[in-house]
Order: structure tokens, then C-alpha cells, then sequence
């Protein structure tokens, strides 16, 4: 990839198609990470609502150690999203070229260690299973917290109930212009329409890289094990790698 793309799509100077195709990139990873996690643990870690919802299951029927393995991966998700935080709003402060590239280079070194890691411990799937949940969950509240604040949250990547659902309302608004039109009132203009379709693809285009991202990453899983997730910690590595030899550069 050219140098100067690379540098555009974690530069602190955001632009809407460096957002779309970050987002999209990281929306793959996390595709891949949730669905290899799956197989490697049993249990997606990207979806909260379906933590806290087991949560309260395991509260209400007494299952102590189901509740404690539920809190620590919430407890990771949001560990994750407030590590991402810090290091943006550290990075802004020091006026950083790496402020949004720091997140992803932990986050690659973090799925560098457990696919190198992970085929030697699991053997120790007493303690392996929920060190490997919390930390996946770390993972993605790390990535979501980060394309969250570097769109303003217009793109979330790991929270796919979002994404179906302001899909859903971007066509019932399309669909309730066109069959409005030539009724009494004001008709949408052709920028909301235009806005309205370029959101819509965006959406879309984030839930299919995020389900490719699960159909590439549970066959390289299936194929290799723990290692599938070497190549996801050089792409994330390679996105955060220019803005970081920058500040190098300068200091």
C-alpha cells in the first residue's frame, strides 16, 4: 500500500473516506476475531448484550463461577474502550501523529501473543478459556472505542446490532419518501437523499466486511488454530505502523 494511504487512514486529520475505509478494515478484523474466538472458546466476544443478558440468567439461577466469568468480560470490554481513551486523548495532548494509530499497534501486539501463545496453553483450559474471553473482549472494546471516537460514532465495527439497525432505519426513511412523494408537505432534498444513500452503503458495507471477516477467520481457525490470528495482528500492525515512524521521525 502507498505510503501516504497508510498515513491517511489513522492521521489525526480525519477525512469521511479514510473513516469509511478504516472502518471497514477494522470491521474484517473484528469479524474474524469474533468468529475464531468463537471456535477457539465457545463464546462471541464482541456482543455485550448477550454477556449482560447471561449476566443476569446466571445471577438468577445461582451459577457463581458463569457469573464471575460474565463480569470479567464486561469488565474487559470496558477496560478495553477506556485503555483507547487514554491513549487518544494522551496522544492529542502531545499533539501526536499516532493518537488513533496507538490502539490498533496494542491491539496487534495483544493478537500477536495470543496466537502465538494460544496453541501451547491450551492444554491449561482451566485457566486458559477465560483468560483468552477477557481478553478478546479487551480487544474489541480497544478497536470499537477507537473507530468510535475517530468518526465521531458514526462507525462502530464490533456492535453489529447497531449496524442492522440504522440499516433498517436508513431504508424505512427511503421508503417513506418514496411512497410520500407527491403528498402534501415538504419532500426531502436531493442532498438528504444523497446522504441518506451514502450512509445506507456505508452500513452495509461495514456488516459484510464484518461478516467476511467471520467466514475468513472461523476457516483460518478451523484450517490453522491460533495462529489464523498472526496475519489479523500484521494488518492491524501495518495500519499503525506510518503515523508511529512519523513521530518517531520528528522526536
Amino acid at each position: 500500500m502507498p505510503i501516504n494511504y497508510l498515513r491517511q487512514l489513522t492521521s489525526p486529520a480525519r477525512t469521511e473516506l479514510s473513516n469509511r475505509h478504516l472502518g471497514r478494515s477494522l470491521a474484517f478484523v473484528a469479524g474474524a476475531i469474533n468468529a475464531g474466538g468463537f471456535l477457539a472458546v465457545g463464546q462471541y466476544t464482541s456482543h455485550m448484550s448477550g454477556i449482560v443478558s447471561a449476566l443476569a440468567d446466571n445471577l438468577v439461577l445461582g451459577d457463581v463461577l458463569l457469573l464471575v466469568a460474565g463480569a470479567s468480560s464486561l469488565l474487559a470490554f470496558l477496560a478495553g474502550a477506556a485503555t483507547s481513551a487514554i491513549l487518544i486523548n494522551w496522544g492529542r495532548r502531545h499533539r501526536t501523529n499516532s493518537e488513533y494509530a496507538m490502539p490498533l499497534m496494542l491491539e496487534a501486539a495483544l493478537l500477536l501473543c495470543f496466537g502465538i501463545l494460544g496453541s501451547n496453553l491450551e492444554g491449561h483450559r482451566l485457566l486458559f478459556v477465560p483468560a483468552t474471553v477477557a481478553l478478546l473482549c479487551y480487544v474489541m472494546g480497544l478497536q470499537n472505542a477507537m473507530i468510535t471516537k475517530i468518526s465521531r460514532a458514526e462507525i462502530r465495527t464490533t456492535h453489529v446490532t447497531g449496524l442492522v439497525t440504522d440499516i433498517g432505519i436508513e431504508i424505512g426513511k427511503m421508503c417513506y419518501w418514496a411512497m410520500a412523494s407527491g403528498s402534501p408537505g415538504e419532500p426531502p432534498t436531493a442532498e438528504q437523499v444523497s446522504s441518506a444513500r451514502r450512509k445506507l452503503r456505508l452500513l452495509s458495507s461495514l456488516l459484510l466486511m464484518f461478516f467476511l471477516g467471520g467466514v475468513i477467520g472461523a476457516m483460518g481457525f478451523k484450517a490453522v488454530g491460533f495462529l489464523a490470528t498472526i496475519p489479523l495482528a500484521a494488518s492491524l500492525f501495518l495500519l499503525a505502523l506510518v503515523p508511529l515512524l512519523d513521530d518517531l521521525v520528528q522526536h
